[in-house]
Parts: structure tokens; sequence; C-alpha cells
């Protein structure tokens, strides 16, 4: 997921600050002061879980090991944990008086693919996916948000005479198949447990370290998942002609598709179809019956979304139709709606994080990845994601000037800065849930 504003990856962009005043209620410096102050005596502990996150990931729902990792963390903290939250997840409530509940969550799960970072702690853990042997590796940044998660806890619990209400903070998993918010909140996350007033998530990406990406409004793309099976008639490979060639027709269509996106869908307006996975076939001398592939569809409108979906079932069924084969079986099943931060939550969180980081926290455009946090806003929770950098800001002038290029979440190469990235992270969530609080205790 996600994942933030991916053109930062490929320019190094830094996008304008929007001029905001200083929180007139919460003095914001001093707090700053004590979260940095805090931080420099738990960061070792902090430094030590991400790396240890980072080695052991786990891929969607088998986040078994992890979560109860950070249960551990949390009760040791003080908070009463629920686990086996859909599925894997967890729920961590702290209650500290009357006042709003205030929901902060992290994502469990890695990508099945191989690190290539070179790091000492890199992930070199196996295991089964979709019926065969894959690596697995944190490289979305999810280790990163889970140490931040469990810093921005500790934080708010020695800042605990400074609000009044409920911390409600989850972990859930399967963020990587879009999966995960709907598992939790079918299995009560919302009537089993408070209902948030509010609810915050951050996600890292390609940027320089120490700076915050925001944004009012549509945040993040809709996801949804193609997969098609072309059939063809197997055979020799010295005779085509007595074969319906499978290969050839998804060739065919992973080709000509992009037309849809070049010619038919308004320029101006954000759409990709990527296709990801490809498969067919056990011999080179063999043709085989059919062909699999999956991808993925991003969109930011309905209507873009709706043009997408029926020009790729089409252009399916014409490039069987070119080889007089059978119709293929196609399934586009929608994912992740568009993160939508609420505007009020953001003006309340933006005037504090403003006057924290100053012009380090900066307006961004949309990110063209997908998140399942906005399941949590369909549900009618009031919420706000924010992104934090990671890199050196050094690696985006040496990028600009013909240096290797900026990885991006889901390369092999996606390598945090783990320090100050950590402390970005927890800073800025701190002060945004305190945020919440104070505009609660206000009455707005």
């Amino acid at each position: 997921m996600n994942r933030f504003a991916l053109s930062l990856a490929t320019s190094g962009a830094l996008f304008a600050a929007t001029l905001l005043p200083a929180h007139a209620e919460l003095d914001v410096p001093t707090l700053k002061k004590t979260i940095e102050a805090s931080l420099a005596g738990d960061y070792p502990k902090l430094d030590a879980l991400y790396k240890e996150l980072h080695a052991h990931p786990e891929l969607a729902f088998q986040e078994v090991k992890t979560a109860a990792r950070l249960a551990a963390e949390m009760r040791a903290l003080g908070f009463e944990v629920t686990e086996k939250v859909g599925r894997t997840g967890l729920v961590a409530i702290y209650k500290n008086g009357n006042g709003p509940t205030i929901m902060v969550r992290t994502e469990l799960d890695g990508l099945p693919m191989e690190e290539k970072t070179g790091l000492d702690y890199a992930s070199r853990d196996k295991t089964t996916w979709s019926g065969r042997e894959v690596f697995v590796a944190h490289s979305c940044g999810h280790d990163v948000h889970m140490a931040a998660w469990i810093g921005t806890a500790k934080i708010l619990l020695g800042l605990k005479d400074r609000w009044k209400g409920t911390l409600m903070f989850i972990a859930q998993p399967a963020e990587e198949i879009v999966a995960g918010a709907r598992a939790m909140l079918a299995d009560g996350l919302f009537t089993r447990f408070p209902k948030p007033d509010f609810a915050f998530a951050l996600h890292d990406g390609p940027g320089p370290h120490g700076t915050i990406f925001y944004r009012s409004g549509v945040g993040s793309s809709a996801a949804d998942g193609v997969d098609i099976t072309f059939h063809g008639r197997g055979g020799h490979g010295s005779a085509p002609h007595t074969t319906i060639d499978p290969v050839g027709i998804a060739a065919r269509f992973i080709v000509e598709v992009q037309s849809v996106i070049s010619r038919e869908k308004d320029p101006t307006e954000f759409g990709v179809f990527s296709v990801g996975s490809i498969h067919g076939g056990t011999a080179a001398n063999i043709i085989p019956d059919s062909v699999q592939l999956s991808g993925t569809i991003r969109t930011f409108k309905p209507e873009v979304r709706a043009k997408m979906h029926a020009g790729i079932e089409r252009t399916a069924k014409a490039a069987a139709a070119m080889s007089d084969a059978p119709p293929p079986d196609i399934r586009i099943v929608e994912g992740a709606r568009p993160v939508i931060n609420d505007p009020e939550v953001v003006a309340a969180a933006a005037d504090v994080l403003k006057a924290a980081f100053g012009d380090k926290f900066r307006v961004s455009p949309p990110g063209t990845a997908s998140e399942d946090f906005s399941e949590f806003a369909g549900a009618g929770v009031p919420s706000m994601m924010f992104n934090i950098g990671i890199y050196a800001p050094e690696r985006f002038t040496a990028a600009r000037n013909g240096g290797p290029p900026i990885p991006s979440n889901h390369s092999p190469l996606f390598a945090p800065v783990p320090q100050p990235t950590i402390e970005t992270g927890v800073t800025a969530m701190t002060l945004a849930v305190l945020s919440a609080f104070d505009r609660k205790a206000r009455g707005q």
C-alpha cells in the first residue's frame, strides 16, 4: 500500500509548504521538546524492534509472530490487548478518563518478494504463498510503521496528563492484499470495541527523511484486482497450426490493453492498469492449454474506474476472438476505495504539525498507490493519513544529477534510514493525536 506520491521516487520533488498559523491552545514547541527528550531514551529499543521485524516479515493473514510481538509490547505498556481480530489483527485499548476515542493504525504484513538491500538485518525468510515457496520482505515499510506505532503509544502514555479519553491502537493484517481492514470490521472492530471519533495512520516512502507530506481530501487511489485466464488448445511447439496459442493471446492483450489508457481515458484523469503476474506452460517445446495473468487497476474517479473495467474486459475478449479461441475467464474484483482525508481533522493536525516541523511539513498530490485504511473512513470515522520520508536528502540531489535512482516502495532495494525516520513518525503521530484530543476538548 501504498504508496505515497510515488512521483517522489523518480523526481525527488519537494512540494511547497502550506503556511498555517501556530496552534492557539497546545504549546507545540514545548511538546515537541518533551517528545524528543523521551525519544532520546526510547529510540535504541525502537531501533532494535524495527530491525527484528524487518528481518522476519510475514505475509497477509500469516502475521502470527508479528502480532504476538506487538501484543507483548502493548501489554507491557499497560494496554488491554485483544488478539486475533480479523484473523491475525490486534486491538489495544488504553482508557484515560472521559473523552474521545482516537484510533491509530499500523499494518502487519510484508510482501512475497526477495529483499536485495544487502543490509545486515535484511530478510532472508521464506514461506509458502499461492502454492509456491517465496521470499518475504518488508519492502513497503510496514516495519517502520510498527516501530513508530509502539513509540507513539509509549510517548502518549507519558503525556497522559495532557489528554483525556481512550487510545485505540490497532494492528491490521493483510494491507498488501487490501483485505485486512474489512476483516477487522467484519469481526466487530467497531462493535466489540469503541467506535473511534477520529483515526490516524502514517505511511513511509521515498521522500527526504524528517519531512512530512499531507493533503486534505483524496489522498490515494482506488485499487481493483484483475485475473484473466486465456484458453487455447495445446500442442507441439513445432506445429503451432494445430494449436490455439494462449501465450500469444495473452501477449497481444498485455500490449493492446494499454490503448484503453492512452486512447480512451481522458489524459488529464489518473488511471493505470499494470499486469504484475503471468503464468503458463511447463516446457519450451509445449504450447499450453491456458495462460493466467493478474494485474491491478488504479484510479481516483468512479467514472474513470468504470471506463477502465469495461475497456479491459472488451480487449481481453477481442484478443481471444482474434485467434478463434474460447472466451477468456475474466474476474475484476473491486478492492480498496480512495483514502479520503477529513478536512476538519486535517486542519487541526496540520495546524500543530506546521508549528512543529515548519517547512518540512508539506502538501503533496494524491498518491497513486492504494490503501485499505479507506475502509475506516467508509465506516464513518473521520480520518487522516500522512506520509513521512525515509532517505537522506543528499540522495535526491545525487539522483537529479545522474546518480542512482531512488528505490520506491515495493522495490527489492527499498531501504529506509531508520533514524530519524522512526523518530519523525513518532513525533508527528503523537502531535496529530494530541491535536484531535485538544480539538474535541474545545468542543470543535
